[in-house]
């Protein structure tokens, strides 16, 4: 398969017949579109194209940043606007800006070193950690709009940093957690070591004033451990005995609490065995097994907060009297009449008022083609306005629009269990319930035998029988898998994912932007006159010189776009070129323009457009999705397991049955509605199969809700990715197929972790409640089978196979939206 040459700024594939170009470190370089074209060009004018030696990914392509005017950078320029992120300190201001398109250390090397060089700019630095930029600057001299349009010259957006509450919370409580855990790190360690050299298997000969000292050294290095790094467990084990609810954090904080105790009678008498280490060892491991999940749960979170990030920042709002005005888009009302430019993102859900033009609705439908609009039919807010200005009336705002309507799917918990886990808590809590039940047995038995060694057998069998290891075997293995998958370019929003990977018997797959790209390519030219192939496709690329449409991408860019271009939505194009006038589109509204019949289309499959003069035809277009590189690896790979696999599309075309033919799916059917589809899907689940839905539009979405396990792809629609069980970021099949993969180690890991705790708990008892295993052997041996569970479950950030060294991902757009 012959592949594509890469965009040399972000690279994605450069079309068939791009004449995009530049000369980059001395050498003529093939750019993909006009964005990556102009930003290169930008960055060697500047002195900086030293940027691409040092760089070690790929950039963001700026076409698939947000698309900001210069009259809506003008209104970060108002008082009222930057009273709410600008600070001003001897004469110059500052200002917190999000930088979006960063993909390695030489973007922040570019962009600090562009930016100081502007007069005015004292001074620039970026954060590569978060993508923050601090920003100072004479807004005397140099207004804000100025510098956030030198970052889009260069390929970045930027826009005011306005921390999220909740993103902002859960940042907190992170790094709370990461404060007590360090806390219990540092002073278990120094415990330890005071508590070891007290005991008399070290044979330290100590004189009695420095025991007694080593003891209260201890007692204050481990009392900041209970009261400060230990203070969730406390609240956590209070919470849930008000609820009469029994969970490991009630048995954690009696053997901490009854530990610490009896470490305090030690170290005030002098008689027993300190047990401050044992305090510090139990805490150091349980709050590192909690952070770990912490952190699993704030990737994901960060990660699918990042598709609200829609809609623009500003709109024009028209008066009474047809005048527009640039407004933020919190100042816009219900009902308010708004001007929609061509190729500006629609602020809000309304109805059309004036004008038509192709809409692209790529964000609800997945399908890449814009769809007409005219006076009478809504539109979402959110969705790209292609071709033509419209005016259209506001219907609905913040929670009532359908764009909130999609966030609110984002707020379902993601807390869902596995079935396994689910099995892990229950016997955990009957578990933690037999073992108080039999510590307060035993200890009622031994107060009878021996009152002095009751209180000590009672630690111990608490210590030895904490399910610590029971309670850390599915989490700790789900959070090192979901931490996998994500390197893998695959986020996991559904705690049943990878158990229900193993019971997949039969895959779905959509089409258009699923198997295939979901971007059309010039696939060939069909000369019918007179004129060459290079000349009907220069002509062709003169009259899509300038229009938006994603057509006009498979054309390519001229240097002598045609004159007088009229876009007639949903038709085609008509301009003039050396005098002479062309249409391009539908065949026939170009042949309207000669009266001539219009000529058979060459072949049913892909997409043909008809380029004519007033002579007549001059030549076909054929334009095609194209297959995805890594499909066939992931048919073949489901074909390995022994899996069905169908191709359910909504396309009605040829080309549904010719994917299939080349990927040799078991079977294909096209034309489907979003009902049907369901319906097929309902069907195979009567028939007792699991069905893995892979797909990326809104016709998607029932079948995605509804399947077993679902995925959609990185560059599927909101609606599409808030329905699924799992995102793939990266937009890489052959991800896919390592995730299978990792999804039967996982369930393997897991059962060892089980079988592993179980054991251990069911020997440890008797052996404590016997006598035999004294308190410090019991948090010693909990503390080694913790730590067992957490080794066995680290292995899964290995990967295997083609999994080690997946190659490059594919360049994917900046964010999930």
């Amino acid at each position: 398969m012959t592949h594509p040459t890469p965009c040399y700024h972000c690279a994605l594939p450069v079309p068939a017949g791009s004449r995009f170009s530049a000369v980059v470190l001395g050498e003529p370089r093939a750019f993909c579109c006009p964005g990556c074209q102009a930003v290169a060009e930008s960055i060697v004018a500047g002195g900086l194209e030293h940027y691409y030696q040092h760089r070690s990914e790929t950039s963001a392509n700026p076409e698939a940043l947000p698309r900001q005017l210069q009259d809506e950078l003008a209104l970060y320029d108002r008082v009222d606007v930057q009273q709410r992120f600008v600070r001003h300190q001897d004469n110059l201001a500052e200002a917190v800006l999000m930088i979006e398109g960063i993909s390695c250390a030489a973007c922040g090397w570019l962009i600090e070193k562009h930016l100081r060089a502007i007069a005015g700019v004292a001074d620039a630095r970026l954060n590569l950690s978060n993508h923050r930029l601090l920003l100072s600057w004479d807004d005397q001299q140099l207004p804000l709009s100025t510098l956030l349009a030198e970052l889009r010259h260069i390929g970045y957006v930027g826009h005011p940093y306005q921390p999220d509450q909740a993103a902002e919370q859960l940042a907190e409580e992170n790094r709370s957690a990461l404060r007590r855990l360090g806390v219990a790190g540092l002073l278990w360690f120094q415990a330890m070591m005071a508590t070891m050299a007290t005991w008399p298997e070290f044979n330290i000969d100590l004189s009695p004033e420095l025991h007694t000292i080593l003891r209260w050294v201890a007692l204050f290095l481990t009392t900041p451990i209970v009261f400060y790094s230990c203070a969730p467990l406390f609240k956590g084990a209070a919470r849930d005995l008000r609820t009469r609810h029994l969970t490991m954090d009630v048995s954690v904080s009696l053997a901490i609490a009854l530990a610490y105790c009896a470490g305090i009678w030690t170290a005030i008498t002098g008689h027993g065995e300190l047990y401050f280490d044992t305090v510090g060892m139990f805490a150091l491991f349980l709050l590192t097994g909690r952070y770990l999940e912490r952190r699993a749960r704030e990737r994901t979170a960060a990660a699918t907060a990042q598709l609200v990030n829609l809609l623009p920042g500003s709109c024009l709002r028209l008066d009474a009297e047809g005048r527009s005005e640039r407004i933020l888009l919190a100042e816009l009302q219900q009902g308010d009449r708004v001007q929609v430019l061509p190729g500006a993102v629609i602020p809000a859900d309304g109805r059309i008022l004036e004008g038509r033009s192709s809409i692209d609705e790529s964000l609800l439908t997945g399908e890449y083609l814009p769809l007409a609009r005219r006076v009478g039919d809504r539109v979402t807010g959110g969705t790209l306005n292609v071709e033509s200005s419209l005016t259209v009336e506001v219907e609905a705002l913040g929670q009532a629009s359908r764009l909130s309507a999609i966030v609110r799917l984002l707020e379902r918990a993601q807390a869902e269990k596995p079935r396994l886990a689910q099995i892990a808590d229950r016997a955990a809590q009957w578990f933690l319930f037999f073992s108080l039940v039999a510590a307060a047995a035993i200890g009622l038995l031994w107060w009878q035998l021996d009152a002095a060694r009751a209180f000590w057998i009672v630690l111990a069998m608490l210590v030895a029988t904490c399910p610590c290891a029971l309670s850390l075997a599915t989490p700790t293995a789900l959070t090192a898998a979901t931490g996998t998958l994500h390197k893998l370019g695959l986020l996991v929003t559904r705690g049943h994912v990878l158990e229900g990977l193993n019971q997949i018997d039969t895959v779905i797959f959509d089409k258009t932007g699923t198997l295939t790209e979901g971007r059309l390519a010039l696939r060939s030219v069909r000369p019918l006159g007179a004129l060459g192939a290079d000349r009907c496709l220069a002509l062709a690329a003169a009259l899509e010189n300038r229009s938006e449409h994603p057509i006009a991408r498979a054309f390519g860019r001229t240097a002598q776009p045609a004159e007088e271009v009229q876009n007639v939505p949903g038709l085609g194009l008509q301009g003039q070129v050396d005098g002479e006038r062309l249409r391009i589109g539908q065949a026939s509204f170009v042949c309207a323009l000669s009266g001539a019949e219009v000529p058979p289309v060459p072949e049913p499959r892909g997409q043909w457009l008809l380029l004519g003069d007033r002579q007549g035809p001059l030549a076909w277009f054929g334009l095609d999705d194209r297959l995805r590189d890594d499909a066939k690896a992931l048919l073949d790979a489901c074909r390995a397991r022994g899996w069905r696999t169908l191709l359910l599309s909504g396309d009605s075309s040829p080309m549904v049955a010719e994917v299939a033919a080349q990927l040799g799916i078991d079977q294909a059917v096209g034309g489907l509605l979003p009902d049907d589809k369901l319906a097929r899907l309902r069907a195979l689940q009567a028939e007792g199969r699991k069905v893995l839905m892979l797909g990326d539009g809104v016709n998607d979405v029932p079948v995605l809700a509804a399947a077993d396990i679902s995925i959609a792809m990185g560059s599927a629609t909101d609606l599409a990715k808030t329905s699924a069980d799992a995102v793939l970021l990266c937009n890489r099949l052959q991800a896919l197929a390592q995730a299978f993969d990792l999804a039967r180690r996982t369930r393997r890991v897991i059962l060892e972790n089980l079988l592993w705790a179980t054991l251990y708990n069911s020997l440890m008892l008797p052996f404590a409640a016997l006598g035999w295993i004294t308190p410090v052997w019991a948090a010693i041996g909990m503390s080694v089978s913790s730590l067992i569970v957490v080794l066995n479950a680290l292995r899964l950030t290995r990967l295997h196979g083609a999994a080690a060294s997946p190659g490059k991902p594919a360049p994917t757009q900046p964010s999930l939206a």
